[in-house]
């Protein structure tokens, strides 16, 4: 196992270096991302990362979601498709959805998934009959991780394609380890998971860590107490599924993703104060950042 290098902080000018690629000229060239997530319990995360995901510039979005709030979630985003799935008893998507939910990564770039996810055994149970079938790049968000906790090598056919973002507790869940332990060395102990799931991993909240597989390492500072408001984590694994549909590397997506995330949450905060704005006021900021970093 590879440990980390010495992160290396992220700044406009290293983004500068490490251009996204271009855009293309239609929705068809800038990728499709199919977005799994969404409860009862929290059926609008789906909605705050796909308006992410196009705001970072995918061609085309499609959140597989419960059915009974599929008709709602279309209205409210009329840009986003929709794959109604069954739920069960507890209001969480039923794994006899799988089939549906492979049939259609299979003409999609990039599958996210965890977005209102609210139970770890049943995204364990659900993910468990999708992500061996499926042979896109994926990003798990958020109660997602439980499927690397466990099965740790439940990634590797994707050999690469795939980011984990998660908070600092979700980190340790899914190591194994104490959340004292990721306090102590969040670099380290993402650098494991990395190593040990072949994913790049994405943690954090007002100092972020993306760390790879072959110990890559970089630090995003800044963003704010803000962030950590209900549904900022969506909005962020919305930027990166966005960023990957475009045709983005995973290492170049998690560092572009977390730091337009940081930046929007900054430009929140300059307007309205450090606390008080919304997770889905963060997307909004995200084209005339990128801009400026273009």
């Amino acid at each position: 196992m590879t440990s980390p290098e010495a992160p290396r902080v992220v700044t406009p000018a290293l983004l500068r270096g490490w251009p996204l690629p271009d855009p293309g000229e239609d929705k068809n060239a800038r990728g499709s991302v199919l977005l799994l997530g969404g409860s009862r319990r929290s059926p609008g995360a789906v909605l705050l990362a796909a308006e992410a995901a196009l705001r970072a510039g995918a061609g085309k979005v499609t959140a597989a979601t419960l059915d009974e709030f599929a008709a709602a979630l279309a209205v409210a985003a009329p840009e986003v498709g929709m794959l109604p799935l069954l739920a069960n008893a507890a209001g969480r998507i039923d794994p006899v959805a799988a089939d549906a939910v492979v049939e259609d990564a299979g003409s999609a770039d990039v599958l996210l998934a965890g977005p209102g996810f609210v139970d770890p055994d049943d995204a364990v149970a659900l993910l468990g009959e999708v992500l061996p079938r499926v042979d896109v790049t994926v990003a798990l968000d958020g109660l997602a991780s439980a499927y690397l906790t466990a099965h740790p090598d439940g990634l590797h056919h994707l050999e690469g394609r795939a980011v984990l973002t998660v908070n600092p507790d979700e980190l340790a869940r899914t190591a194994g380890v104490e959340d004292d332990d990721v306090a102590a060395d969040p670099l380290g102990v993402a650098g494991r998971v990395a190593a040990r799931s072949r994913v790049v991993v994405v943690c954090g909240s007002t100092e972020k860590h993306v760390v790879t597989p072959d110990g890559d390492a970089w630090t995003v500072e800044g963003g704010g107490p803000g962030l950590g408001a209900s549904g900022s984590g969506d909005v962020q694994a919305g930027l990166v599924a966005g960023l990957l549909g475009r045709g983005a590397e995973p290492a170049q997506a998690a560092v572009w993703g977390g730091y337009v995330h940081a930046r929007c949450g900054e430009r929140l905060a300059a307007a309205v104060g450090p606390l008080g704005y919304l997770a889905r006021e963060l997307p909004g900021q995200v084209p005339a950042i990128m801009s400026e970093l273009a």
